[in-house]
């Protein structure tokens, strides 16, 4: 297959898939990113020849050279979104566009090269139509897709690489709650930022997640769900949660969410959520908010409630809000009303059971 802008997979199917009672077996209770489909999606890039050898075959370990760029300068992106079973038995996915352009922006800030947009979709299509029989029933259920790409080349050398290699790999998930919505309590680092100004912060590269890890595990010890990251160069200012966007509702229902200046994923959910909010009439505003703001709103009650929102888990709310000074609660930990109705809203949205003005979701089969 030569490369291009439009490429023809070659489908290869798995000679030895699961059998339907152990796939059952396995969608009763699937939790997040442990078990996965028959097949992946794989595509090759070289310098001179473009995007090639376009893929559908059976999920597999990858061969890796101990030289490979990605094990040494971490030349990595990736993505996230679910498809979902519809009413009628089809299946849709929610804005896969706009991870497509996010996964290009993320690859330009990288120095890696860009996939077109419309192969990023069809390669989710592919995918969702060979292993659909692993899309779970029922309320919760979504299959999760993870297109990622990294640097094949096997050199040492700090310099892009030419050569990288494109997956598309899918996780039946459940419930990400068990038990249902509830707050969340979260730690806010007072020793680690997530990103600088300049630096990575809007692409969605592992190294971000990986720079993370050690304030999340703090928040762990801190008896939190999640870290809160403050701005790098004030240590002010909120910027996000270790893998979610932060929006704040006041009294009086607006609805407040930080600026992406670029030390902050510009999140598909987040996006979403400002455009449905302004839709049920919220006054919505993107504007700094320093964590000082935040605690004193808190205690005042002119803040009544926060929440994180993201691909995994929609909209989680926030309850309590940990620092190494003390503690404080946002609306007597309760869920909070707007927040509630913002989640049901975007969740209806996404598994089509509501009319869809802004045509953001999108029929697989």
């Amino acid at each position: 297959m030569s490369g291009g802008d439009k490429l023809d997979f070659e489908i290869r199917p798995n000679p030895a898939p699961v059998s339907v009672a152990d796939r059952a077996a396995l969608l009763a209770n699937p939790g997040f990113g442990r078990v996965f489909t028959d097949h992946m999606v794989t595509i090759r890039y070289a310098d001179g020849k473009g995007w090639y050898d376009a893929r559908v075959e059976a999920r597999a370990p990858i061969p890796m050279d101990p030289a490979a760029a990605v094990l040494h300068y971490a030349q990595e992106i990736f993505e996230g979104m679910k498809a979902y079973r519809t009413g009628d038995g089809g299946v849709t996915m929610f804005r896969p566009e706009a991870n497509a352009a996010r996964f290009a922006a993320s690859a330009r800030r990288m120095a890696m090269p860009v996939l077109p947009e419309q192969t990023f979709v069809d390669s989710l299509h592919r995918l969702i139509e060979i292993d659909r029989d692993w899309i779970p029933e029922g309320e919760d259920g979504s299959l999760y897709l993870r297109p990622f790409m990294f640097a094949s080349e096997v050199f040492l050398g700090v310099r892009p690489a030419n050569e990288y290699l494109y997956l598309v790999i899918a996780s039946p998930v459940g419930a990400y709650f068990t038990g249902g919505v509830k707050p969340v309590t979260v730690w806010v680092s007072p020793d680690y930022t997530r990103a600088a100004p300049g630096g990575t912060g809007a692409a969605k590269c592992g190294g971000n997640y990986a720079a993370s890890l050690v304030a999340q595990a703090e928040a762990i010890e801190h008896g939190c769900d999640q870290v809160v990251f403050l701005d790098a160069v004030e240590r002010r200012y909120v910027d996000e949660l270790g893998g979610m966007n932060v929006f704040f509702v006041y009294d009086d229902d607006s609805v407040v969410t930080p600026p992406l200046t670029g030390t902050i994923l510009p999140g598909i959910t987040r996006e979403s959520v400002l455009a449905l909010a302004a839709d049920a009439g919220h006054r919505v505003e993107e504007r700094p908010v320093s964590f000082a703001e935040w605690q004193a709103d808190a205690a005042s009650g002119r803040l009544r409630e926060v929440f994180a929102c993201g691909t995994a888990a929609v909209i989680t709310p926030i309850g309590q809000v940990r620092f190494p000074d003390g503690e404080f609660l946002i609306g007597g930990g309760d869920p909070g009303r707007v927040t509630m109705s913002l989640r049901q809203k975007l969740v209806d949205l996404q598994r089509g059971r509501t009319s869809d003005p802004h045509g953001w979701v999108h029929r697989v089969c």
